[in-house]
């Protein structure tokens, strides 16, 4: 029985690395709420699959290998589409904007003021009013930008334009597909374009290795 129980969480191991491996690397703070719960369905089914010593390891193997193609089939179409991507991950949320504490937006990812103010705290930042924009990332991670700071604000993303960021820089769409028109550029040849120092930086498709 111990030797079984042993070949067992041999395959196993290696197996689930080889799983992980396709699923591609991510940090743990990065999983997305598809990622977690896979590693904790793959966690429980070796757990069950070693525990059961007479039961075959194939029980628990093609459970994980339909689990890893979810995941994978999800990944895929997250990246194709943003209605997807916006239902399996998320989208960051802005909690502080332009030095005021977005309340609304708080209380329906139920986020406590003592939450944000921690992280704040963690960050190196002694209060609210040092900010300028804090959002809150779909990893759980907070991103910080300081007041009279520039930083990049992304006003397209894989060819899509996001229009509550052109509300923040007062832009509109017709400012977008003039400035596209003008660089002989189509919106959907745009894989990220950003807005900082007033002025706006273009990755095509293209470009990419």
């Amino acid at each position: 029985m111990y030797i079984n129980i042993i070949f067992k969480t041999f395959c196993l191991y290696f197996f689930i690395v080889f799983c992980y491996r396709i699923m591609g690397k991510k940090e743990v703070g990065e999983l997305s709420i598809i990622d977690l719960i896979v590693t904790i369905l793959i966690a429980e089914l070796a757990a069950i699959c070693i525990e059961k010593a007479d039961e075959s390891i194939f029980i628990s193997i093609v459970p994980i290998i339909v689990l890893v193609l979810i995941q994978i089939i999800l990944s895929y179409m997250s990246i194709k589409s943003e209605s997807i991507r916006n239902l399996v991950d998320g989208k960051p949320s802005i909690v502080i904007k332009k030095g005021k504490v977005n309340f609304s937006q708080m209380t329906k990812l139920r986020y406590s003021l003592d939450d944000l103010i921690s992280l704040l705290r963690e960050k190196g930042y002694k209060s609210i009013e040092e900010v300028d924009y804090a959002i809150l990332e779909n990893s759980g991670n907070l991103s910080v930008f300081k007041k009279n700071t520039d930083y990049p604000m992304p006003i397209i993303l894989d060819g899509v334009i996001d229009y509550d960021v052109l509300k923040d820089i007062n832009k509109d769409d017709k400012w977008i597909y003039n400035l596209l028109k003008k660089e002989k550029i189509k919106l959907e040849e745009v894989f990220y374009a950003f807005y900082t120092k007033n002025k706006t930086y273009i990755i095509k498709k293209s470009d990419l290795i």
